[in-house]
């Protein structure tokens, strides 16, 4: 166990991508960062494994976004199926990125990157500390850990994932529900025809699969499921591919090297801040994995909260700058969070004279190239630059009614401080 400082500018509860990132953030701002984890030591598994191009571009500002992309599996191009049928092909060439693609990359090599990164600009992740008790007043926040140790900050961050204990303290609602199915997750090796340049989702009856290429010659399945075990072996997955994947020139599965159940849920914080407290990732939206959006979204977060906050500690900008946070970031989330929905809800549609309708107009869709375009824009995460109301979301009818969020859309090209 290191030493915990009882000091900080920034004192982060949580150290996952998020946290992480936020810490680098401001440690490259000058602002006093204690960063905080209740593990031991970090997780080995793959968990989050896709990082798209927006996410790259925000990452720039810390320098690690050529380690990433060196390390990961460059894929541009994604496609809806129905077994053998390819619906709808986006494909990522040509959008106004210095990254064309979605980068697959384990979450456990992000992490690493990370806190490469964050001892190189002097922070590191103080374990294990696990938040019992945090105390405002008008000065700053202190914060008190499991085994009675305490620091004072001038603001704390919320980076500690869906159950967040930092949310709890600030009694901030969380609302939303929890999907039915379980999703299962794996990584294997598989004997695969298909171009390993493409992620594919399968629709199916019974619910998604998700096919993606990993480094080291792997591949990434996640799939709904309404029973399957803790940790499905290589026989579940097989089956999963053989109900749900293509049938033509079906894949096998030789090996499954990690493998995890897990149950989704779609909720959104009802406000980002209390006080001096905030929350970012996980703490602050969850929701469907389909699209690979949630870990993108909060290391979003992190890095508009780190250039807040440092106007604030550092160039001495009035405390209401932070308010700006909540004002940017949230509305994002809620889109992300109705967008995964209805992907999922668009993915699981059982009824076959609904699946043949769905199929049709994916394919009338896929063939309108500005159609493409837009959801291009809006799984690599672009299109956060320029509200927009009522545009970018093709799947909308398809699966029915959602909330009336503002969507963000760009169409020129991106900055990395954007």
């Amino acid at each position: 166990m290191s030493e915990l400082p009882r000091t900080a500018d920034v004192l982060i509860v949580g150290a996952g991508p998020v946290g992480l990132t936020l810490a680098a953030s401001l440690q490259a701002r000058g602002v006093d960062v204690v960063l905080v984890d209740r593990a031991a030591e970090a997780a080995r598994t793959s968990r989050a494994a896709v990082i798209h191009a927006r996410t790259l571009e925000v990452l720039h500002t810390i320098d690690v976004s050529d380690e990433l992309v060196r390390r990961g599996v460059i894929v541009p191009r994604f496609t809806l199926r129905d077994r053998d049928r390819a619906l709808l092909t986006i494909d990522f060439d040509g959008l106004p990125t210095p990254h064309p693609y979605t980068l697959m990359l384990p979450q456990d090599i992000t992490e690493d990157v990370l806190t490469g990164r964050l001892a190189e600009l002097g922070g590191r992740v103080h374990r294990p500390y696990e938040l019992a008790r945090l105390e405002q007043d008008g000065d700053g926040v202190t914060a008190t850990m499991a085994g009675g140790e305490t620091v004072r900050a001038a603001y704390v961050v919320g980076a500690d994932g869906m159950h967040s204990a930092v949310r709890e303290q600030t009694g901030i609602g969380f609302t939303g529900d929890t999907y039915g199915q379980s999703f299962v997750v794996a990584d294997v090796h598989l004997d695969w025809e298909f171009d390993d340049r493409e992620v594919m989702l399968y629709f199916a009856p019974a619910g998604l699969l998700v096919v993606a290429p990993l480094p080291g010659g792997r591949h990434r399945i996640v799939a709904t499921a309404d029973v399957a075990p803790e940790h499905p072996d290589r026989d579940d997955i097989q089956a999963l591919l053989d109900a749900r994947g293509p049938r033509k020139r079906p894949a096998l599965v030789r090996d499954v090297v990690w493998s995890s159940r897990f149950r989704v849920h779609h909720r959104l914080a009802d406000r980002y801040r209390e006080g001096r407290v905030f929350l970012a990732g996980d703490a602050a939206h969850v929701h469907s994995p389909a699209g690979g959006q949630g870990m993108n979204t909060g290391v979003q977060d992190a890095v508009a909260l780190a250039a807040r906050l440092a106007r604030v500690l550092r160039d001495g900008a009035d405390d209401g700058v932070l308010d700006g946070y909540e004002a940017e970031r949230r509305p994002i989330a809620a889109d992300v969070v109705a967008f995964t929905d209805r992907m999922t809800r668009v993915a699981t549609v059982d009824r076959p004279a609904v699946r043949r309708v769905r199929n049709a107009m994916l394919r009338v869709l896929g063939r309108i190239p500005a159609v493409r375009r837009t959801m291009a824009l809006k799984l690599s995460e672009l299109a956060i630059d320029r509200r927009r109301r009522g545009h970018g979301d093709d799947l909308a009818g398809l699966a029915g009614p959602s909330a009336d969020e503002p969507v963000r859309d760009r169409d020129a090209a991106p900055t990395a401080s954007s």
